[in-house]
């Protein structure tokens, strides 16, 4: 599902789906109200959303649609790449961010990457992340208690998805099904109150567990 209030960028998404066999077009609208009426009759695998729309906050819609629908994929294209926007965006849970003046020719790869389990940042976006945490201020000397309850296992499989490996890659590199990792990735959520794969990691952060 694609929401765009861009004439000419709707339009060319909706032509880069429709040109992949793979993909099908749930839905394409140009605002919040028509979003949130076509995803409350079915859920998208993948809902691509701008942020800023005529009559609302895409980060309202990512929150909606996180909560309700968990399993639906959320990324954002957008042309705001500031903090408040980034951070807004993650917690309320896209799992990936794409700014519009650096989208990829291989666009339908991104999505394909979303599906995977991967979370597609600009490299713009991931840069200004990497500086949020690393000028964070200094830890203490001792690392605190993990209050959330999080297994060993779960912990490892929580830092291998903070790192971008996807569903499978973190199967292979670990050595158990995917399955597994879809378990122990609800049990994640459920342990840290989240809903998406950005969530959980920017929790993790702040509770100093990876």
């Amino acid at each position: 599902m694609i929401v765009e209030d861009d004439p000419a960028f709707l339009t060319r998404f909706c032509k880069i789906i429709a040109s992949d066999a793979t993909l099908e077009l749930f839905a394409a609208v140009a605002d919040l109200g028509s979003a949130r009426q076509a995803i409350s009759k079915s859920a998208p695998d993948v809902l691509l959303t701008d942020l800023g729309l005529p009559d609302g906050s895409g980060i309202d819609l990512i929150r909606d649609t996180s909560q309700r629908h968990p399993a639906t994929d959320i990324m954002v294209i957008t042309v705001f790449g500031d903090e408040e926007h980034v951070l807004g965006a993650i917690e309320a849970g896209a799992t990936g961010y794409i700014l519009k003046d650096s989208i990829p020719e291989e666009f339908v790869g991104l999505i394909t990457q979303l599906r995977a389990g991967g979370s597609p940042i600009s490299p713009g976006i991931a840069r200004q992340l990497l500086k949020r945490f690393q000028h964070r201020a200094d830890p203490p000397d001792e690392k605190p208690a993990d209050t959330t309850g999080l297994s060993a296992r779960e912990t490892e499989v929580l830092a291998l998805i903070a790192k971008g490996f996807s569903f499978a890659e973190i199967a292979r590199l670990l050595s158990i099904s995917p399955h597994t990792v879809t378990t122990h990735v609800k049990k994640i959520y459920q342990k840290l109150a989240v809903h998406s794969r950005g969530e959980a990691v920017y929790e993790a952060s702040k509770l100093g567990l990876i």
